[in-house]
């Protein structure tokens, strides 16, 4: 579960994904199997929310990591960066931040 805390000790990255509204659904249920399949089971995984746009054009995917470093070591995983691909196929934007 999300905490969300001044004080906590987590990176969290926020992924906006600009989608059209017949891919929302779509991206959303690939980030949920990469979720599941791959991403939960890395090393410093805390946990992920995706929320979707009312107007079908936007996920965000809210993650929190235990460290940068682990979070960086799942985006060089082979595994990761395969739903990751697929993920950004299916949008026409993607943007990752990354907050302390």
């Amino acid at each position: 579960m999300t905490t969300i805390a001044k004080d906590a000790d987590v990176v969290t990255v926020v992924n906006v994904f600009t989608v059209e509204p017949e891919n929302q659904q779509r991206l959303i249920d690939v980030l949920v199997r990469a979720a599941e399949s791959v991403v939960s089971k890395m090393d410093g995984y805390v946990s992920a929310n995706l929320h979707r746009s009312l107007d079908g054009t936007r996920v965000v995917n809210y993650a929190q990591w235990r460290s940068r470093d682990q979070l960086e070591a799942m985006l060089r995983s082979a595994e990761a960066q395969e739903h990751m691909q697929a993920a950004a196929a299916l949008a026409t934007n993607v943007e990752p931040h990354l907050y302390a």
